[in-house]
């Protein structure tokens, strides 16, 4: 273990201010990938300096201390729960893990309880949804790779199934089973939860009148082919648009597909980008071997080496093609799913 200065998101920071405290560090280090930060150790220790530092740059943060230390260095750097790490606290004593900070979404739970079996210790948590044995929607959404629509209508189902008010359960594609304290039934619900991969609401679900929660699903995947130095503002435009008549929530890209000649184009790399989603790059010699099972153009075999790129590439990365090649005025478009 040692002082790290940059600090690594695949890491989780132990914060100590003991020589029990750096005792504790030790026993999880032989299970964990830690930066040890340590008052005792370190003749450099900073704790307003450590506080921020380990709240920015690493996946987690276990404080080995009081609740109280542990609260006053996080509160300055808490943004929301999308976004904060997961935060532990452990006595001195090593008698309790605490859930502190991010419990779902950050991990914090379920991190306390790994880290209580290796302290041989009791975990503390307290979000309701898990004591009561309830599959908190946010947790639906960790578990499935799953976007969450509004985190506001999130934790208002979450209170709704505490107070053991009826939720609907609906999956559009019907391959997520219903989760313990939702129902398949969507009579007489008090809340909705849906999975989906649609822009807009169905107008049956809509019908129901009650605190809904979309969750989307990242299924789509996009072939994309282009002109060089095609204009990233209409790439854009252009693909949203086409989204929209096609009912697609935008959040629902899992991936844009191209051939390695355009991996440098810029409007493609920006949509990848503007997605957040994975930009995947097939060679020409990949799409040779599929290209015969779409219409092709001479041209494009003369400029890059094959007949097709968008449909190629939404077959090569193990979607099945929704929508055959789209023309758009310079670019191609296909839209495939998962």
């Amino acid at each position: 273990m040692m002082y790290s200065r940059n600090g690594d998101k695949m890491k989780y920071a132990v914060v100590t201010f003991t020589q029990k405290g750096d005792q504790i560090a030790e026993i999880l280090a032989s299970s964990l990938n830690i930066d040890l930060y340590s008052k005792k150790k370190h003749s450099n220790f900073d704790f307003a300096k450590v506080s921020k530092k380990v709240m920015e740059n690493y996946r987690g943060i276990i404080f080995i201390s009081s609740t109280g230390i542990a609260v006053r260095s996080i509160a300055p750097y808490i943004k929301s729960k999308n976004l904060d790490p997961a935060v532990l606290v452990i006595d001195n004593s090593c008698n309790y893990v605490i859930s502190l900070l991010s419990g779902h979404l950050g991990g914090a739970n379920e991190l306390a309880l790994k880290v209580s079996k290796l302290l041989d210790a009791k975990p503390i948590i307290t979000t309701a949804t898990d004591n009561l044995g309830l599959y908190a929607p946010d947790m639906i959404a960790k578990d499935n790779g799953f976007v969450i629509e509004d985190l506001k209508k999130a934790k208002d189902i979450a209170a709704l199934l505490v107070e053991g008010k009826k939720i609907g359960f609906f999956d559009e594609k019907g391959i997520i089973q219903t989760p313990a304290g939702y129902s398949s039934s969507l009579e007489n619900i008090s809340g909705l939860l849906y999975i989906s991969s649609n822009d807009i609401i169905n107008s049956k679900l809509g019908e129901y009148n009650v605190p809904t929660l979309k969750l989307i699903r990242q299924n789509i995947v996009l072939g994309i082919g282009c002109r060089k130095n095609f204009s990233q503002n209409k790439m854009n435009q252009t693909v949203i648009r086409v989204l929209k008549q096609y009912n697609i929530d935008v959040r629902a890209i899992k991936s844009i597909a191209t051939v390695n000649v355009k991996k440098d184009e810029l409007a493609i790399k920006a949509l990848a980008d503007y997605f957040k989603c994975q930009l995947k790059i097939f060679t020409t010699e990949d799409i040779k071997k599929v290209q015969h099972k779409f219409s092709g153009s001479d041209f494009v075999e003369k400029t890059i080496g094959v007949r097709a790129v968008c449909e190629p590439c939404v077959e090569l990365s193990g979607a099945k093609i929704m929508t055959i090649k789209m023309k758009l005025d310079g670019m191609t478009l296909c839209i495939g799913e998962v």
